[in-house]
Order: structure tokens, then C-alpha cells, then sequence
């Protein structure tokens, strides 16, 4: 049996980072978790910050996969972008680091967290600017700049997950949708 002892250094480092932040994760800890030397570690990457873009970038990939996976083509296009959105948002919500990451941003300010959270949404913006790219193709929307409008959906679907709860009772995932087809697609006029 093979020991991948750079997947096990990802591992105890995603673990690590998880429990105790960027900040307070240090190298030593992430080699105790997994059970190697701490200069085993520096064989395969050159620092804290390395070690952490890696496990970023493939919780990025991740996120994106899962976004991909919801993809029906039968469905209209709207309910495309909002099942691919909320599976990114949820995805982003459900799993641990990103959670952590959150807290700290907002707890401790951060600067490699902060960067972070502004590559996932950069991450989310480029996918939701990518379908509407595709939508504006085949003819099934008109869209001025889909940058901005991306930015735009996201910035509605985190206030009505997260920002609506804090005062009200949840929405479901279907009263996001139908407000998001009132509000984005069909709009005030509609």
C-alpha cells in the first residue's frame, strides 16, 4: 500500500485550518495531525500560504463541480443559474473550512482570509457571468453587462439566505426561486 503523504499533509492541513483558522493553524500542528515530519512538509510546499491556496483551490473546483452536477438541460434558463447558484452558495455554506474562514473574516479581519473569501466570490461571480454569457448566445436573455448582473444575483441570493434570516423566518429554496424569477428575470414591470 502506497502512503500519499502529500494528500495526508492536505488533509491534516484542511482539518487543521477547520478547527482553528488560518491564523492560528500553524505548520506544526498540520504535521502532527498527520503524523509526518514538519520537514516532510516543506518537501511539498513552500509555506503556510502555499499549502493553504492548494486546499482553496481545490474546494473551488469542488464548489464549481457541484454547481456543474445541477445542470438539467430541460429546464429554463433561469432555473438553471438559480439551481447551479444555490448549489455553490450551499456548498459554500455546508462545508466546514469555508465556515471557519467566514467566522474569521468577520471576527479577526484576516488578510490571507479575506483574500480567500474574495476568490470564492470572484469564483461564483465568473460562473454565474459564464451562464449568462451562454444565455445571451442561444437567445434567451438580454443582458447589458453580465459582470455586473452576476454580481448583482449573488449579492440577491446571500441577502435573502442570510441576510433575511436574521430577522425573519427562513425562505425555502423555492421561495428563493420564485422571488429571484420576480426580481431578476421578469423584474418590477413584469
Amino acid at each position: 500500500m502506497v502512503v500519499d503523504r502529500r494528500q495526508m499533509i492536505i488533509d491534516a492541513a484542511t482539518k487543521s485550518f477547520s478547527l482553528f483558522g488560518y491564523k492560528a493553524t500553524t505548520m506544526d500542528q498540520v504535521a502532527k495531525l498527520a503524523n509526518v515530519g514538519k520537514g516532510t512538509i516543506y518537501t511539498f510546499f513552500k509555506n503556510k500560504e502555499e499549502l493553504f491556496d492548494e486546499i482553496i483551490t481545490g474546494l473551488i473546483n469542488e464548489m464549481r463541480a457541484a454547481a456543474d452536477e445541477s445542470f438539467d438541460p430541460s429546464l429554463t434558463f433561469h432555473e438553471v443559474v438559480h439551481r447551479a447558484l444555490f448549489k455553490m452558495i450551499e456548498f459554500r455554506n455546508k462545508h466546514q473550512l469555508m465556515i471557519k474562514l467566514f467566522q474569521e473574516e468577520r471576527e479577526m479581519g484576516t488578510p490571507a482570509v479575506e483574500e480567500v473569501i474574495q476568490k470564492v466570490e470572484s469564483t461564483i461571480i465568473n460562473y454565474i457571468k459564464e451562464k449568462l454569457e451562454n444565455g445571451v448566445k442561444r437567445g434567451e436573455i438580454q443582458v447589458c453587462d453580465p459582470e455586473i448582473t452576476a454580481f448583482i444575483i449573488i449579492k440577491f441570493y446571500i441577502a435573502l439566505i442570510f441576510d433575511w434570516e436574521k430577522k425573519h423566518e427562513p425562505l425555502s429554496k423555492e421561495q428563493i426561486a420564485k422571488l429571484f424569477e420576480r426580481y431578476i428575470f421578469k423584474g418590477l414591470s413584469g
